[in-house]
């Protein structure tokens, strides 16, 4: 829907006119490369998409926040003096945990309405929630400040913590900072190579010069609440905790280098737990060749490290999956294929590729075609720009 029609329905549902309407976009995002590294203090390698999560808001004169959703009937009114009551809503959650956290920093927000229109595909693995995080935070900042007479611009990092904090804990799910980030900080044509420890970063262009990003949906919707990520990330610490025994200056598995990890190895009996952090500290090494090899404009090398990151995404952390690894197998059998790999947190979702683009439509042929005879349903496929993080659309 384009902005003037989402103001008309806006109007439809909360009555009055489309003169005093904000605009408010935020994306989700793909991640290149470096899967499960960030809530272990590795590297990620992420860009935003131009499928956002958009919201057109007006303020209110009390302390109520109205919700609606343009694919959704259900409408949702809660107060900003009771937002704990809300937790176990199964849509408006994420917004309103995004509304308490922001109070809880201290943040003077205000009562609004706000119609979301999301077209970041829900479940997929592309950080739909990230995005309804962002643009729910740059949103109620925005308005809030301006009811008070705030004048300063609006942290976009400070957005993204948020977000995740909101994410962790008003609705339970114990995600790193990656998808907020990418959401909050993406520019157009390039991606962002992130320290997760830290925060520090470095935007990167993407030179894709004749080559295309292909996201695969295996249409095999997953939840990150109800799947192995809690898991994942318990062995994770678990593994950590025994090479700490050791290496006692390390907070992180982001902190330790595969070489360091070979020599210690044999610490960690648990074979389950060792695969997992075997994964995360090739992946971290893998990030800081692909970010070389894109300086290089390697594309080449790019996509072969993709490839590798699949297998231990595969074989090692076990997140992948039948349908996953259908797309990934049939799409390299693409001519002109440069990589491809599972992208999110696994179990479904969306993989990603990089191919030429004058190989686009065959792969989404062939691919789509060998998927729906192994799978039994259809796949999805979206041709992908690169675009901007959060912000008002004036």
């Amino acid at each position: 829907m384009e902005i003037k029609a989402l103001k008309k329905k806006f109007v439809e549902i909360y009555g009055g006119t489309e003169a005093d309407l904000r605009v408010f976009a935020s994306p989700g995002r793909v991640n290149l490369i470096g899967e499960h590294t960030d809530y272990n203090g590795g590297f990620v390698f992420p860009a935003a998409l131009t499928m956002t999560s958009t919201v057109i808001a007006r303020p209110r004169k009390d302390r109520q926040i109205g919700l609606a959703a343009t694919d959704l009937d259900c409408r949702i009114k809660a107060s900003l003096d009771e937002l704990e009551k809300y937790k176990s809503l199964k849509w408006g959650n994420y917004q309103l945990g995004v509304a308490d956290e922001l109070q809880k920093a201290g943040y003077p927000i205000v009562g609004c309405d706000m119609l979301f229109h999301d077209t970041v595909p829900l479940g997929s693995g592309l950080s739909s929630s990230a995005a309804i995080e962002v643009v729910t935070a740059l949103t109620l900042v925005t308005l809030g400040n301006e009811a008070k007479g705030l004048t300063q611009e609006v942290n976009m990092i400070d957005m993204a913590l948020i977000g995740q904090r909101a994410e962790n804990r008003y609705v339970g799910v114990n995600c790193g900072i990656m998808d907020q980030f990418a959401s909050a900080m993406g520019k157009k044509n390039h991606a962002i190579f992130l320290d997760c420890k830290d925060l520090s970063y470095q935007l990167i262009p993407l030179n894709l010069n004749g080559y295309k990003i292909v996201i695969m949906n295996t249409n095999k919707k997953r939840s990150l609440a109800d799947s192995k990520y809690n898991e994942r990330r318990e062995e994770c610490e678990k593994g950590l905790g025994i090479l700490k025994k050791v290496l006692p200056d390390v907070s992180w598995l982001g902190e330790i280098s595969y070489a360091a990890f070979k020599q210690h190895e044999h610490l960690i009996e648990d074979e389950v737990v060792k695969k997992r952090v075997e994964h995360v500290i090739s992946e971290d090494d893998r990030v800081l060749r692909s970010v070389e090899a894109l300086k290089n404009d390697d594309i080449h090398a790019f996509g072969r490290l993709m490839i590798a990151s699949h297998h231990s995404l595969r074989d090692l952390y076990e997140v992948s999956g039948k349908e996953l690894d259908t797309l990934v197998e049939e799409a390299l059998k693409i001519d002109g294929i440069v990589g491809a790999r599972m992208t999110g947190a696994g179990f479904g979702g969306c993989a990603v590729s990089i191919v030429k683009a004058e190989a686009v439509e065959a792969l989404i042929a062939q691919v789509g075609q060998n998927y729906l005879k192994r799978i039994g349903y259809e796949a999805s496929f979206y041709v992908s720009e690169i675009g901007d993080g959060g912000k008002e659309i004036k």
